[in-house]
This record gives C-alpha cells, sequence and structure tokens, in this order.
C-alpha cells in the first residue's frame, strides 16, 4: 500500500493561549515541530467565533510551514474570502454550531448540493483542494462527488467514542461503516481522508483501510503531548500507522 499520511490539527495549541491570552503557547511554533517531527500536514479550523485559531495565525502557518495547510472551516461567505487571501494547499469544510466543544457529525452535503456546488467552484477554481467532512453515509459521499469535491474526510468519532468505552459490537459495526465508504468514495473518484477522534488506541484499523490516503489528528496528539512531547507524540502515532499500513 502507499504510505498513508498524517496531519496534524494544531487548534488546541490555540486553544492554551487563549486560555490565558498573550502569544504563547504559539502555534506557528507547533506547526513547525509538527513538521520536523514528520507530519505531513497541517491542519488548522478557523472557527466563526474564533474560540482557538485566529486569522493571523492562518496566514502566518501558512506561510512558515513546508507542508500543505489544510484550512477546516465553515461554509460561510466570510470564511471564502479568508481562504481565497490566504491560499492554502487545502480547504476542508466542515459542519459548524457555535455551541458544540468540537465538530459534530458530518455535514449535510446531499441536502445543501446546489449552494455547495457554487461554493465549491471558486476555492477549487483557486487552486485549493476541496476537502467534505462527512458522515460514512452513502448519500453524502454520492453527493460530495457531485458537487464538484476533490477528497472527503470521513468522520470517524462514533467509531472512536465506541473504542474508547469499550462497546466492541458498536465499533464493528461504526468500522464496517467506513470500510464500506471509503470504498465507495474511491470509487467515485474521490481521495479519502478520516479523522476525528483517533487516538494510538483506534487508529490502527483505519490506517489499516487501503482507501484512506491521509489521518488528521489533533485534540489526542496535543494532549499526548504533554507528556511525550509533540515529536514523541508524532513518533508513535507514525509507527502505529506504519505498521497498520504495512500488514494490509
Amino acid at each position: 500500500m502507499d504510505r498513508l499520511r498524517l496531519g496534524i490539527n494544531i487548534d488546541h495549541v490555540a486553544t492554551l493561549r487563549n486560555a490565558r491570552g498573550g502569544a504563547t503557547p504559539d502555534p506557528v511554533r507547533a506547526a513547525l515541530m509538527a513538521e520536523a517531527a514528520g507530519a505531513d500536514g497541517i491542519t488548522a479550523h478557523l472557527r466563526e467565533d474564533r474560540r482557538h485559531i485566529r486569522d493571523a495565525d492562518m496566514g502566518a502557518i501558512n506561510e512558515a510551514i513546508g507542508i500543505p495547510l489544510n484550512f477546516e472551516m465553515a461554509a460561510t461567505e466570510e470564511m471564502a474570502r479568508i481562504a481565497l487571501a490566504t491560499r492554502p494547499h487545502a480547504v476542508c469544510l466542515v459542519p459548524e454550531k457555535r455551541e458544540e466543544r468540537t465538530t459534530e457529525g458530518g455535514l449535510e452535503v446531499a441536502g445543501d448540493a446546489n449552494r455547495l456546488t457554487r461554493y465549491i467552484a471558486p476555492l477549487a477554481d483557486a487552486g485549493a483542494r476541496v476537502s467534505l467532512f462527512v458522515a460514512a453515509d452513502p448519500r453524502q459521499i454520492d453527493a460530495s462527488a457531485r458537487v464538484g469535491a476533490a477528497v472527503v474526510e470521513l468522520h470517524t468519532g462514533a467509531y472512536c467514542h465506541a473504542v474508547d468505552e469499550g462497546r466492541h459490537e458498536d465499533a464493528a459495526a461504526e468500522l464496517e461503516r467506513i470500510i464500506a465508504a471509503a470504498a465507495q468514495a474511491a470509487d467515485l473518484g474521490l481521495e479519502v481522508h478520516a479523522g476525528h477522534g483517533l487516538s494510538y488506541d483506534s487508529v490502527t484499523p483505519i490506517a489499516a483501510i487501503p482507501q484512506v490516503a491521509e489521518l488528521n489528528i489533533g485534540h489526542f496528539m496535543i494532549g499526548e503531548a504533554v507528556f511525550r512531547g509533540l515529536e514523541g507524540a508524532i513518533a508513535e502515532m507514525r509507527r502505529l500507522m506504519d505498521i497498520a499500513r504495512d500488514a494490509g
């Protein structure tokens, strides 16, 4: 199989910074450290309420790193303007609710196809690879191909929660849905990514799915970095991913 890419989401470095105010810890420094540790890309989510990453962070990260920036954002006109000005390698459209702690559920593509088709076109024309963060749902996968996305990122949250809570039958059922969705997306010509809630305990079966080209992992990695350091946390995730992919 091809080498599985690892994208590191640095949002929660900015969460720590904003909790105290000031300039530290600096998400740009975290992005550079992740790159040096072997990350294949950096993900950052500019939320409408700016609860962690800020506008200036996006431009600074994009200028500083030598690996691709994946700009996560809601499908709003404000975010489209910022993305077009920042010109990241990739844009990942995600659902967003102000009251949620983290992104919950996948984007409703099938029910919003006309608007998303119009929304995606100028981003793609500007050179961004547009990804849609979706549930492992055949309707949403089909719609993602129709609206012009290049990539789908499969939401692994339900699977990871089941693993974390020891609900083995639920985890197996969720994993089967993800496996089927990855095959469907690849058959439709979409590149397949996966992410949300992945940890050392849950990553192996996802990493073994042959159609998955990239994993994006954030909260767990920043939390684990408290104990291992960012380099050590990334190295262990990379090791587990490589073992799973080689075995697959």
